[in-house]
């Protein structure tokens, strides 16, 4: 195998086992050319390798860092936010930017099921893991299920899962769901919110959420940090 390869399998290998943390830095190039006797290019290579596969962030004057793990979320599973990133060992936490009546744009109306201006609820907050930005979410739900008058207040969702106020508040418990992905970049706003420079990789997941009933309850789209974030699928063979 080339050395840039077996030099980024080593180092790689070094952070799964936990030599090297989140937030620590990798030996600079010229360490590593010392280290393995190779070229400058070589050792530059093994780090790029590490970068394109999400595990560091290089950036100059800086060095190489170590990025948190990303989070894998089953695609055949749906889950609130709160119980997804609980289910895999990390804290949950929440900023509500904005819990707003509005009028429902095309997009949100046509899923809901209702006419394009429709007042509803939207919620707009920002998704933390182990008090780290992974996600921006703005989601919109159904006026007949959240009546615009019985919003929720910003503190009530800095605390609790949407989902759950959902359900103790309403009665309605959703169930299942359909939700498209899709590769994107990120804007300024979304940069700013995600704490990325803008034009960096998202994954950007739009989901119709639905109660036992099949009725619609929430349409939502997410911005999810694609260095942070992943979804997976488990496959079968016929």
């Amino acid at each position: 195998m080339p050395l840039w390869f077996q030099i980024s399998e080593r180092l790689r290998t070094a952070i799964a086992e936990g030599e090297f943390a989140s937030g620590d830095t990798l030996p600079p190039e010229s360490a590593l050319m010392r280290r393995f006797g190779v070229s400058r290019t070589t050792a530059r290579a093994a780090l790029n390798r590490l970068t394109s596969d999400g595990l560091v962030k290089r950036k100059a004057g800086r060095g190489t860092t170590v990025l948190p793990p990303k989070v894998d979320q089953p695609l055949n599973l749906l889950a609130s936010f709160a119980e997804d990133m609980k289910a895999r060992g990390l804290a949950p936490s929440y900023r509500t930017l904005d819990v707003a009546v509005v009028r429902l744009p095309g997009e949100a109306a046509s899923a809901l099921g209702v006419n394009r201006g429709t007042r509803a609820v939207s919620v707009d907050r920002l998704l933390l893991a182990d008090d780290l930005p992974i996600a921006s979410s703005q989601s919109w739900l159904e006026p007949g299920v959240v009546a615009p008058r019985a919003r929720p207040d910003e503190r009530t969702l800095d605390e609790t899962s949407l989902y759950r106020w959902i359900e103790d508040t309403t009665g309605v418990r959703i169930a299942r769901g359909e939700e498209y992905i899709e590769a994107g970049v990120a804007g300024t706003a979304i940069a700013e919110r995600l704490e990325v420079t803008p034009d960096s990789p998202v994954l950007i997941a739009r989901r119709l959420s639905r109660a036992v009933d099949s009725r619609p309850v929430e349409y939502v789209v997410l911005h999810y940090r694609a260095d942070r974030y992943r979804f997976r699928v488990e496959l079968a063979r016929p």
